[in-house]
């Protein structure tokens, strides 16, 4: 594979910047990727094309894409070269803003250089360094093909006045995606764009005339268009869910249909997906998808979402992928779709999102909510998709009416949300980790059923209590109490904030409230693992209700006291009091 570089000077300064540089006559990888800057219908116009790119930049190549159509690439590169090289060429404008990462399953029979040992096999000796104001060193001397005699400027003027407006806002739309034009798309052929015309065609070799001829403008929509035929964007039509709209073919395939989706895997390179999204339903159905979507890992937590009376979309970034939903409820059926395409590649998927959505279509049929009744079924899947997991789940307890939450630290630690029982988004109100403990306030004020009451006394040695917490991280769905003794009132160390109790906690109880038999706080239960630290089994700490005071004290709040003569509880009473006052708080990433 090619290790590219290119060292690029920036005048002013006099600094170079590195980009990889290409390798002498050595194997290419299976993981090796092209950067597409150019496909032409044309092979003349698609040699004519890598000749003057020739003389600009190292590593160009040409090959036949299938359909008629002839590539101009350059490389190949390791993915990370691609990319770094991708963003250079771009930024000074030596390549079209459109260019894309190209794969070789794409490139079939090489033309250009004429008379070289196709890519696929080796590649040529090409220079360790180039400067922007020097061509790169030949192996050969390059002879571009004679091409046949285009129109002149009165020709090319009579063939553009046939041109609808359609047809002229297309070119100054591919002018703009190619970074020559930055004005409105109105399809008048103004100074602007007049400018900007020369200015493509001084950047492609053509006379500068101002006025595409009928081969130019073809050449240019090539150009924009080049991404979306590096994925074969083509109509697809799926009579069961009742829609039809261009998908990227080459891309994803259909796999199975588990509604109120229908799944288009990936069978690329590129690792995209879609989902057809076809139900029948009501407003209450759309409400209701568009709330289970954000529980699915194919929607990230962070990006914009909007829900109208009849329609939603929602954007999701995050984890290495871009996911776009869009669906719409008409005469009784909910139709829509969810494109998820890789991050780092967002050139080409907003073109393909905008061909999607421009071309979705509603036609007769919807899919039956009974069509693969025969899927797999699991506790972590919804139709066929995986639902998202919190990256950790501890317990807490409400410590003030308006639903504030004490709860461990480590639980809080760089979440992109925090929310309580999955249901209520909290924020981080403070975190002490020395001690242990965080403060969360919900971003709604909730009602608790209960709230915690300290103990206003110092509790005896080897007396009775009990934890309450969501022992397996919310997989049973409500607290469980666990109980043992107090084993000791200070650490091993000797910190009298901390309580060491003789009890068999999980991983999950690890922020709930410790209380005695008449219901009172006596700590907050810390982790079993403490840093690089694990306890012995039967050995845990808790940090004391002082400490709790002081916590709260610190987040503005103010802690509440058992009374020190209240009377012990009967089971079912402790039962109802804990399930009011502990609650499960999850990390989310």
């Amino acid at each position: 594979m090619k290790t590219f570089f290119a060292s690029l000077v920036l005048s002013l300064m006099a600094l170079a910047v590195t980009l990889p540089v290409a390798a002498q006559a050595q194997q290419v990888s299976p993981d090796s990727v092209w950067i597409q800057v150019a496909a032409h219908p044309s092979l003349a116009d698609a040699k004519k094309r890598a000749a003057t790119l020739s003389a600009q930049l190292p590593d160009v190549s040409g090959f036949t894409l299938g359909g008629g159509w002839y590539g101009v690439v350059l490389g190949p590169y390791s993915r990370a070269d691609a990319e770094r090289a991708i963003q250079v060429y771009r930024s000074q404008g030596q390549i079209p803003r459109d260019s894309f990462i190209a794969f070789g399953r794409n490139l079939r029979q090489q033309f250009w250089p004429d008379g070289v040992t196709p890519a696929r096999e080796a590649v040529t000796t090409l220079p360790a360094t180039l400067e922007p104001a020097e061509a790169p060193a030949q192996t050969a001397e390059v002879v571009p093909t004679p091409v046949p005699a285009d129109e002149t400027p009165a020709e090319a003027r009579r063939s553009e006045r046939q041109l609808s407006a359609d047809e002229r806002k297309a070119l100054q739309i591919a002018l703009r995606a190619a970074g020559f034009y930055n004005s409105a798309i109105d399809g008048s052929f103004g100074r602007g764009t007049r400018a900007s015309m020369n200015d493509w065609q001084a950047a492609n070799g053509y006379d500068l005339t101002g006025i595409l001829t009928t081969l130019q403008r073809q050449a240019l929509l090539d150009e924009y268009n080049a991404p979306l035929i590096s994925v074969g964007m083509a109509e697809m039509t799926n009579a069961d869910a009742g829609i039809s709209m261009q998908i990227p073919t080459k891309e994803v395939a259909f796999a199975r249909y588990e509604p109120p989706f229908a799944h288009y895997d990936s069978k690329g390179d590129v690792g995209a997906r879609v989902l057809l999204i076809s139900q029948p339903g009501d407003k209450r159905t759309l409400f209701g998808l568009y709330d289970i979507l954000q529980t699915l890992e194919i929607v990230p937590l962070v990006g914009p979402r909007e829900r109208g009376s009849d329609s939603f979309t929602i954007e999701g970034r995050g984890n290495g992928i871009v996911s776009f939903t869009q669906a719409s409820l008409k005469n009784g059926e909910i139709k829509g779709f969810t494109l998820i395409w890789p991050a780092g590649d967002e050139d080409r998927r907003a073109r393909v999102l905008t061909e999607m959505q421009s071309s979705f279509t509603r036609i007769d049929g919807v899919l039956d909510p009974a069509a693969g009744g025969d899927a797999q079924q699991s506790i972590d899947l919804l139709a066929g998709l995986q639902i998202r997991q919190p990256r950790m789940s501890r317990s807490g307890f409400y410590v003030d009416d308006k639903g504030a939450v004490l709860t461990t630290s480590d639980v809080v630690a760089e979440c992109t949300r925090i929310t309580l029982d999955h249901d209520y988004t909290a924020e981080l109100v403070s975190n002490d980790t020395a001690n242990g403990l965080a403060v969360l306030r919900p971003t709604t004020p909730l009602a608790p059923m209960a709230v915690a009451e300290l103990s206003a006394s110092s509790p005896r040695l080897q007396s009775e209590v009990v934890v309450s917490g969501f022992s397996y991280e919310g997989i049973l769905g409500a607290p469980s109490l666990t109980w043992g003794t107090l084993a000791d009132i200070k650490s091993l160390n000797g910190n009298s904030g901390v309580a060491r109790l003789d009890l068999a906690a999980q991983t999950g109880d690890a922020g709930g409230p410790v209380l005695d038999g008449s219901g009172a706080v006596l700590g907050m239960l810390l982790p079993h693992k403490i840093g690089s630290q694990q306890l012995p089994k039967g050995v845990n700490f808790a940090a004391n209700a002082e400490a709790i005071r002081v916590a709260l004290t610190d987040a503005g709040l103010t802690a509440s006291d058992r009374s020190a003569d209240a009377s012990t509880l009967t089971k079912s009473a402790m039962d109802r009091l804990t399930s009011g006052m502990t609650v499960l708080v999850s990390c989310w990433n």
